[in-house]
């Protein structure tokens, strides 16, 4: 079916909520969700990867129609099938967007990192909506190339950092933003898990008749099969295939502050271990240092990211637990994590009044997708603001894969100073995965 049917039947989706949509206020997060007032109203939604993470993406995305599931482990997938009567299931993603082109309005990508940019690049040159898991994609080029492609094909996306949603975050975000603690000169970010170490095994066996190892692989080089070492959930520890506790968790904890500071790119970033960058696995632990510039009236600041065993027991003077964000400002400092925040010192802020509430209350991480692929409403984590935070994060890695600190261009996205980190911002890919 053309790419044509597709996108006239997004347009019959955008105007049956249109009506709907003119009773907000037009602007992110002030909306109220989209009801559809019959089944024609909502989306036809495949979803790439069936358990685990993308088990609860499924879920939030479950009220809409479930029309076809994607997984290379058979058991994940008739398990996720029994949920949905008459849903079409797949091995293959790259055979499911060709035979239900004209039939599918979004995509849920799900997978391990090094399959997200093959599989969303491919949803969105056939005109689907997509919501992907963080980090966006595998490498630095890649994210610019799926936020670019994303604009250009005029979609709906959404990165799955839910925790964007959660009113802590904004509470956050309108205190630094209003100049509750004055200047931000230097935050400090950290997360005390270690996706790390190992060696390649040994010997290696041939994988279960259920699970199609060479399409996990995808874009990635061949390689054995070994149990337990990469599927399900080892694979984060390895180059090939993540990124690290950097890649699984920073999109997460520096969200804030990109949030908060209007962050986009650095213009330095160097990295540290206790061991010097291994060739096949990440990190046990990680520090990471970033310079920005100044942003309209805010000033230039520096964000210190800390994972492992690298993480710090006191930031700016203060204790802190195993996870969090510290913001250093000019008049004072503020801790937060997911669900709270302290302001110090203490004694400074006994009688602290929040500033008024700007941000309105999410109607859900997925749910203003959702919205958003109805009647073409903003969404707060969309690929140009989530392709830049996961430019920032993975350039991380990159710094310490060369040993260097590195002046970034990323107009360019090259280290003006270091040739050696190019072959880290981009990878090959096996023939038929290719991403562009």
């Amino acid at each position: 079916m053309k790419k044509t049917q597709n996108l006239d039947r997004r347009n019959f989706i955008k105007t049956t909520s249109a009506g709907v949509a003119a009773l907000s206020a037009g602007v992110w997060g002030q909306a109220v969700a989209a009801e559809s007032t019959s089944a024609n109203d909502k989306l036809n939604i495949a979803c790439i990867g069936t358990a685990n993470r993308a088990a609860a993406d499924i879920a939030g995305v479950k009220g809409e129609n479930i029309v076809a599931l994607v997984d290379v482990d058979q058991n994940y997938l008739n398990r996720q099938a029994k949920n949905f009567s008459g849903v079409r299931t797949y091995d293959d993603y790259r055979e499911m967007l060709q035979a239900e082109k004209g039939k599918i309005d979004a995509v849920v990508v799900a997978t391990a990192d090094h399959q997200h940019a093959p599989a969303t690049i491919r949803a969105i040159n056939a005109g689907m909506h997509v919501y992907c898991e963080k980090p966006l994609t595998h490498t630095v080029q890649e994210a610019r190339i799926i936020a670019e492609a994303a604009k250009k094909a005029g979609i709906a996306t959404q990165m799955g950092t839910q925790i964007h949603a959660n009113d802590n975050y904004r509470r956050v975000v309108e205190i630094i933003q209003a100049g509750g603690i004055g200047d931000v000169t230097d935050v400090h970010v950290w997360v005390g898990k270690g996706w790390g170490g190992g060696e390649l095994p040994t010997k290696t066996e041939e994988a279960p008749k259920t699970l199609s190892w060479d399409l996990w692989l995808g874009p990635a080089a061949e390689r054995g099969y070994a149990a337990g070492r990469y599927h399900p959930g080892n694979w984060r520890r390895w180059w090939e295939f993540g990124q690290g506790t950097l890649g699984d968790m920073a999109c997460h904890y520096m969200d804030l502050p990109f949030w908060a500071l209007k962050l986009r790119h650095p213009t330095h970033c160097e990295a540290e271990g206790k061991v010097e960058a291994h060739e096949e696995t990440c990190p046990l632990g990680l520090t990471v240092r970033y310079k920005f510039p100044a942003r309209g009236d805010m000033t230039a600041c520096n964000l210190t990211w800390y994972d492992g065993n690298m993480i710090p027991r006191e930031v700016a003077g203060e204790r802190v637990p195993s996870s969090g964000v510290m913001f250093v400002g000019t008049e004072g400092k503020m801790y937060a994590d997911y669900s709270k925040y302290r302001l110090f010192p203490t004694s400074k802020f006994t009688d602290f009044t929040p500033p008024k509430q700007t941000i309105p209350k999410s109607i859900g991480h997925h749910a203003e997708w959702i919205k958003a692929c109805k009647d073409g409403s903003p969404t707060t984590c969309n690929f140009d603001y989530s392709g830049a935070l996961s430019e920032t994060v993975l350039l991380g890695n990159v710094a310490y894969r060369t040993g260097e600190a590195l002046e970034w261009d990323a107009k360019n996205l090259k280290a003006t100073n270091c040739e050696a980190a190019d072959k880290y911002l981009s990878k090959v890919y096996r023939p038929g995965w290719e991403v562009a």
